[in-house]
C-alpha cells in the first residue's frame, strides 16, 4: 500500500473515533458507487451526516479543508442522496461535514471538524 493510502486510512480511523467520542454513530465507512466514495456516513442526533476526511502530513500544500471545493461538495451531496436511496434512513435532516487531520507521524494528530459545509 502506498504511503499516502496508509496516511489516508489512518486519518479515517482517527476521524471515526473522534466522531464517535462526540456522540455520533457511524453507519457506514468507505461506501462506494459509480460516482464516487463516501468516507464516513454517521448519525448526529436527527441528522444523517456524510463526512469527508482529508488527511495531510503538513500544511505545506495548504490546509486539508482547502481540498474540498464546490465541485467536491456537489459530488458529496449527490453521493449522500445515492446512499439514502439505497438505505432509506428515517432522518429529517442531512448534512455534509469535513474532518481535517494533520498527522506528521511525530506528534499527536490534530483534528478539526467543520459541520454543515456547503
Amino acid at each position: 500500500m502506498r504511503a499516502k493510502d496508509v496516511l489516508g486510512r489512518r486519518g479515517e480511523e482517527l476521524a471515526a473515533g473522534y466522531l464517535e467520542a462526540r456522540g455520533m454513530r457511524i453507519l457506514d465507512r468507505n461506501w462506494r458507487c459509480p460516482e464516487g466514495e463516501i468516507d464516513i456516513v454517521a448519525l448526529d442526533g436527527d441528522a444523517l451526516v456524510v463526512v469527508e476526511v482529508k488527511t495531510r502530513k503538513s500544511l505545506d500544500y495548504g490546509h486539508p479543508f482547502e481540498a474540498v471545493g464546490a465541485e467536491k461538495l456537489a459530488r458529496l451531496h449527490r453521493l449522500a442522496a445515492a446512499w439514502c436511496r439505497g438505505y432509506e434512513p428515517r432522518t429529517p435532516l442531512r448534512r455534509v461535514d469535513v474532518v481535517a487531520v494533520l498527522d506528521d507521524g511525530t506528534a499527536a494528530p490534530v483534528l478539526e471538524h467543520l459541520k454543515g459545509v456547503g
